[in-house]
């Protein structure tokens, strides 16, 4: 027998990098040399104090057992001692802090968590697109947020109609952002808190790439902001300060109501994440930052490398102020997929189109800094000889 899916389900987004996966698979079947930065996962290993925590936790046979349903405290404190000393923002473990199964797993749970079918949720466009999946799944409806180069990539909350406003329920944002490479200022936090407070909003910034800021500027935390906790949370996930992708670990913080709604849905869906992660997870916040600092510089002269190569075949960019991504405008005559599809059949480079990430994000491509400045610097060569771009000149009497 063949059994039909629900009608939420079928409302659910095409899964746009599942296209992007096949078309990379196909020429690597093929035999081609794909040099793939259409992704967003990072290529580094988890440090390995990490990977030794994570060993000695997994053999402690009460980690065997089904854990708090909550969370352990453990890692709960650890995440209060981070943001105290990371961003001098004060949370109870208990009640302003919730365990993740990854900040994904948050992101999409919270609209079925706060939302009623045909509530407003206010989305950034271009975006992250499992933002609409935690929408469709709490049958909720979407307004978007335009993104423009001219505003730094954040969204002008004047231009918003008032009935949308005073409709809207919820607020995703996301700096350093993903597809843009932007950042968040004091100012705007500032402007977003009063907007929230303003409209009765619940804020939810998605802080995935916090770890990720460049030319000395260390990413703001949303919570950092005055009245940030009276007005939202952040999701903060190890997934890239770590590279601990794979492992699934993260946690929302900030309003007392919201963490308790989150853990409310978690209680009945899960049994909280697998203890030892969890140990592994409070090590890693708790232990010396030098690998994340090692990081953040292995990404920034990547993104040098990788702009300048651009900028020698002519291509005009603009270099990200954070996360591990670059957005970069696709020639004349090109929309985001057909320049995306060229890439990866002439030049055997694989981007991600902008139009991916929302209507606001045609004219773009996003490119992970996720390999070798070699390869980089290959992959810009590739699409210098397509010959799309004016080379500049090189004076030689210098």
């Amino acid at each position: 027998m063949n059994f039909e899916i629900s009608d939420v389900l079928k409302q659910l987004p095409e899964q746009f990098f599942a296209s992007l996966v096949q078309k990379v698979n196909q020429k690597l079947k093929e035999g081609k040399d794909v040099i793939n930065l259409g992704q967003g996962n990072p290529d580094q290993p988890t440090p390995q104090h990490i990977v030794e925590e994570m060993k000695r936790a997994v053999e402690r046979p009460e980690n065997h057992k089904y854990s708090s349903f909550r969370g352990a405290y453990s890692f709960k404190k650890a995440a209060a001692e981070f943001y105290e000393r990371e961003y001098g923002v004060t949370l109870d473990p208990e009640t302003e802090v919730a365990v993740l199964f990854g900040g994904k797993a948050g992101l999409v749970e919270l609209p079925q968590c706060l939302l009623n079918p045909g509530d407003t949720i206010l989305v950034p466009d271009p975006g992250y697109p499992d933002y609409w999946s935690g929408v469709a799944l709490a049958k909720a409806k979407m307004e978007m947020m335009p993104l423009t180069e001219d505003r730094g990539f954040l969204p002008d909350y004047s231009a918003i109609p008032e009935k949308v406003q005073n409709e809207a329920k919820l607020l995703y944002l996301n700096y350093p952002n993903n597809p843009t490479g932007a950042v968040a200022t004091e100012a705007f936090f500032e402007e977003t808190v009063s907007f929230a407070k303003q409209n009765g909003i619940c804020v939810v910034h998605d802080f995935a790439y916090g770890a990720v800021g460049y030319d000395g500027h260390k990413p703001l935390s949303f919570l950092q902001t005055e009245g940030a906790k009276e007005t939202g949370i952040e999701i903060y996930t190890l997934s890239k300060t770590y590279n601990m992708a794979g492992w699934r670990v993260g946690f929302a913080a900030g309003n007392a109501s919201v963490i308790e709604a989150i853990n409310l849905y978690q209680d009945h869906m899960f049994v909280s994440l697998f203890p030892a992660a969890q140990q592994a997870a409070a090590a890693a916040l708790l232990a010396d930052q030098a690998c994340v600092a090692a990081q953040n510089d292995r990404y920034e002269s990547r993104r040098n490398a990788w702009i300048a190569a651009c900028r020698d075949i002519g291509w005009d960019v603009t270099a990200p102020a954070g996360s591990f991504f670059a957005w970069l405008p696709v020639p004349d005559g090109y929309t985001s997929q057909s320049f995306s599809d060229l890439l990866l059949e002439k030049a055997n480079v694989a981007v991600a189109a902008g139009n991916g990430f929302g209507k606001w994000g045609e004219g773009y491509i996003r490119v992970g800094l996720l390999t070798s400045e070699e390869r980089l610097k290959e992959a810009a060569e590739r699409i210098g000889k397509l010959n799309l771009f004016t080379r500049k000149s090189i004076d030689i009497s210098k």
